[in-house]
C-alpha cells in the first residue's frame, strides 16, 4: 500500500492542466481550459478544466474529478496504479508497505502483459547493440537505411535473433510466464505444445501506447525470400488494439500540440525519417487503414492534419480514403504528394533533412486542390468523368459538419472546377438530405417534457400554452402530479444553488451591516436552521458542512470534490464548474458591462437563500390551502387561515427583498 505522506505529496504536486494536457488539446476560455472530451465522441468542446480548483468536468457526458480520477478513467487504472503513474510523471519516489494479498491481486493479466512486453523491448534492444549478430545484421541494416544512432535509440529499435526461441528462453529465465508471452503474441505455441518466438531474424519496432508503455511490436524481415512476409505485427491483445494506436504518438504529442498540426504517414520507417528531418509532430497508421479511433486520437491535440503518403497509386488511394474520414470528424486536412516512386522515408534520405522540410512546407495542398488535381488528371476532357469527379468532391465537402467551412469550400470548388456555385450548393443539399434520411428513416418530432427543458427557477407549468395539449394528455399524469414534479425540480435547483454558493464562497470573510468578519459558509448555515432539504445529496453536503462548523472547522470545496462517496464528489464537481465563460468582447468591443455575481456578494448570497426559502414557503402555502379546503371544522379552519396569513406575510417580505435584488 502507498503510504499517506506519498499520496499527499502526489496530490499536491500533480497539476490538473498538465495531467489532462497529456491527453487532451486544451485551449484557454475565461478562467477555464476547454477541449474535446476524451471519454465520448464530440466535435464541439464541452470538457472543462479548472486550474484553480484542480478538477475537470465534461458537461456532455458528465464525467469529472481530479488528476487521479482522470488517469483512472482514461487509462482504466486502479487507484494505486494511477497514483504510481502520477508519481512517475513528477519524479516522486513511491513509498509502500508490502501487502502480499493486495499485491497479488494487483498482478492482474493486463499488468503482466505490460511487463512482458517491456521485457521483450529491452531484450531486443540489448540484442541490437550488444551482440555480434545484432550489430552485424540489425544495426547495420538501420545504418544502411540512413538512420542516425540517436533516432535508433530514441525509438528503442531492436533486433530479434534468428533462432527459434531466444526470447522465450530469456523471458522464462527472468520468471515471465509462458501464458503472458503467448497472450502478447511474443511466443507461439505449436501443435506439440512447444513455444517458439514470433519475431525471428527481424529488426524490431516497439509500439508504445499513449503514456509510453510498450504494448506491441512490428518486425521487419531482412531476408529476400518472397515467401517470408516483409512485416509481422503483434496480434490483438488485452493491451494492444491496432485500430486504437498510432505509431510514434508518444514521442510526437508534445510537438503536435506546439505546432498545432500533425503529419500523418503510413509506416514505421516514415516516422523515423521525418524525425530525422527534425520534424517531431508525426505519427503513422502503422501500415493499416486509417481508423476513426486514430483520427480521434490526433484530434485531442490538434484540429489540423497533413497527410504525407506515398506518391504511388496505392498511397494516393489511401490518402483519399483517409481524407474523407478526417473531414467527417471535423478536422482540417492538407495533403503533400511526393514524386512517383517516393515515400517520406525514401524522399528524405534522397534530398536531405533541409530540402525535405522545405518541400513539405511548399507543397501542402488543401484537400479540394489535391483531390481535384488527382482525379481530374485521369478524367481528361471526358465530360461524364468530370461530372462524376465534381460530385465526388462535393460528397467530400458534405462530410464536413461545420456549415460555414463547407460553404467556403463550395465557393473554392466553384472557382476551381468552373461550375456555378448554386449548382454545387444544390448538389450539396441533396447529398446531405439523402444521408440524413438514410440515418433517420423514421425521424419525426416527438413531444419533449417541460421538465427536461426547464432551465431554472423561473420555469412554471402554468405557462403551458393554452392552445396545446394538456400535460396529462402528453405525459399520462394528472395535472396535480405534473405540478408537483415541477415543484420538486424547482426545489432541487434552489438547493443545489445553496450548495454551489457554499462551495464557491464559503471561505470568503465579509462584513455586512451588523455582521462583522464572518465567513459566508457560517452565515449560510446559520440561515438554514428553519429549512429542510429534500434532495438527499444536497442534504448530506449541508449536514457535513454544519457538523464541521460545529466542530470549529470550515470545510473546503476540495473536501467534497475528493469525497469518497462518488455521488457527492460528482455533485460537488458539477456545482463547482460551469460550461459558460463571459467573453471579454462584451465590454472590449461592445462596451456592454455585464454584472459579475462577486461584485455584490451580499445580494448573491441573500438572493440564493431567499429564493430557496420562497420555494419552501410556496409549498407550505399550497399545502395550507389544501388543508383549508379539506377542513370541515370552522375553528380549525380559522386556525389554518391565521397560519396561512402569517406565512403569506413572510412570503410577501421575501418577495419584496427579491424584487429589490433584481432592481439593483
Amino acid at each position: 500500500m502507498i503510504n499517506r505522506e506519498t499520496i499527499d505529496k502526489i496530490m499536491e504536486t500533480a497539476r490538473i492542466e498538465e495531467v489532462v494536457g497529456d491527453f487532451v488539446h486544451l485551449k484557454k476560455r475565461g478562467a477555464s481550459l476547454i477541449g474535446n472530451c476524451p471519454f465520448h465522441g464530440e466535435k464541439t468542446p464541452s470538457f472543462h478544466v479548472s486550474v484553480s480548483k484542480g478538477i475537470y468536468k465534461c458537461f456532455g457526458c458528465g464525467k469529472g474529478g481530479d488528476s487521479v480520477r482522470f488517469i483512472m478513467e482514461h487509462e482504466k487504472y486502479a487507484y494505486p496504479e494511477a497514483l504510481k503513474y502520477l508519481a512517475q510523471k513528477y519524479n516522486i519516489e513511491v513509498e509502500e508497505t508490502f501487502d502480499y494479498t493486495q499485491d497479488t491481486e494487483l498482478q492482474n493479466t493486463k499488468e503482466s502483459l505490460f511487463v512482458a512486453s517491456q521485457f521483450a523491448s529491452q531484450f531486443f534492444e540489448t540484442q541490437l547493440w550488444e551482440t555480434d549478430e545484432g550489430k552485424s545484421i540489425g544495426l547495420s541494416y538501420f545504418k544502411e537505411r540512413g538512420f542516425r544512432e540517436d533516432i535508433i535509440r530514441k525509438f528503442n529499435l531492436g533486433y530479434s535473433p534468428d533462432t527459434w526461441d531466444a526470447l522465450t528462453e530469456a523471458a522464462q529465465a527472468a520468471q515471465h510466464s509462458l501464458e503472458f508471452l503467448e497472450k502478447t503474441g511474443l511466443s507461439i505455441k505449436n501443435e506439440k505444445g512447444k513455444y517458439y518466438d514470433r519475431f525471428r531474424g527481424r529488426v524490431m519496432f516497439p509500439i508504445h501506447n499513449f503514456t509510453g508503455r510498450v504494448i506491441g511490436f512490428g518486425g521487419r524481415t531482412l531476408k529476400t525470400d518472397k515467401n517470408v512476409p516483409k512485416y509481422v505485427n503483434s496480434p490483438e491483445s488485452e493491451i494492444y488494439h491496432k485500430s486504437n494506436v498510432l505509431y510514434g504518438l508518444f514521442h510526437a504529442k508534445k510537438a503536435i500540440r506546439e505546432a498545432d498540426n500533425c503529419y500523418l504517414v503510413e509506416g514505421y520507417a516514415d516516422v523515423l525519417a521525418v524525425h530525422q528531418a527534425y520534424i517531431e509532430n508525426v505519427v503513422a497508421s502503422s501500415g493499416t487503414s486509417l481508423t476513426i479511433e486514430q483520427i480521434k486520437l490526433i484530434a485531442r491535440f490538434t484540429q489540423n492534419i497533413t497527410i504525407l503518403y506515398d506518391g504511388d497509386a496505392a498511397g494516393i488511394k489511401a490518402s483519399l480514403r483517409g481524407l474523407d474520414m478526417i473531414l467527417e470528424e471535423g478536422l482540417n486536412v492538407k495533403v503533400v504528394s511526393f514524386p512517383e516512386g517516393d515515400d517520406p522515408d525514401s524522399y528524405m534520405h534522397k534530398v536531405g533533412a533541409g530540402a525535405f522540410k522545405t518541400y513539405i512546407e511548399e507543397n501542402r495542398l488543401d484537400f479540394i486542390l489535391y483531390k481535384a488535381n488527382t482525379l481530374l488528371a485521369d478524367a481528361g476532357k471526358d465530360p461524364i468523368k468530370r461530372a462524376g469527379i465534381i460530385r465526388d468532391i462535393v460528397e467530400s465537402i458534405a462530410k464536413i459538419p461545420d456549415s460555414i467551412k463547407a460553404s467556403v469550400f463550395i465557393r473554392e470548388c466553384s472557382r476551381l472546377l468552373e461550375v456555378e456555385e448554386r449548382i454545387l450548393l444544390s448538389e450539396l443539399n441533396t447529398i446531405r438530405a439523402t444521408r440524413l434520411k438514410k440515418a433517420n428513416p423514421n425521424s419525426g418530432s416527438a413531444p419533449t417534457s417541460p421538465f427536461t427543458r426547464a432551465e431554472g427557477p423561473g420555469s412554471r407549468l402554468d405557462h403551458w400554452p393554452a392552445d396545446g395539449p394538456s400535460p396529462e394528455e402528453l405525459y399520462g399524469e394528472s395535472s396535480s402530479e405534473a405540478v408537483q414534479s415541477l415543484k420538486i425540480a424547482d426545489d432541487l435547483l434552489q438547493e443545489q444553488e445553496i450548495v454551489r454558493l457554499l462551495l464557491s464562497y464559503g471561505h470568503e470573510l465579509v462584513s455586512w451591516d451588523k455582521i462583522d468578519n464572518m465567513y459566508i459558509g457560517s452565515f449560510i448555515i446559520q440561515n438554514l436552521t428553519d429549512v429542510t432539504f429534500e434532495n438527499d445529496l444536497c442534504k448530506q453536503i449541508i449536514d457535513v458542512y454544519r457538523s464541521e462548523i460545529e466542530n470549529g472547522q470550515l470545510p473546503t470545496a476540495n473536501q467534497f470534490i475528493k469525497h469518497p462517496n462518488h455521488a457527492i464528489a460528482d455533485l460537488a464537481i458539477t456545482l463547482s464548474t460551469s460550461p459558460y465563460a463571459l467573453s471579454e468582447n462584451w465590454y472590449n468591443r461592445h462596451q456592454i458591462y455585464v454584472r459579475d455575481e462577486t461584485i455584490n456578494l451580499k445580494a448573491t448570497i441573500l438572493g440564493g437563500l431567499y429564493h430557496l426559502k420562497k420555494r419552501k414557503v410556496d409549498r407550505i402555502l399550497n399545502q395550507l390551502l389544501e388543508e383549508i379546503k379539506a377542513e370541515t371544522d370552522a375553528t380549525n379552519q380559522e386556525i389554518l387561515m391565521q397560519r396561512y396569513a402569517y406565512i403569506k406575510n413572510v412570503e410577501r417580505e421575501i418577495s419584496k427583498y427579491l424584487g429589490s435584488v433584481i432592481v439593483k
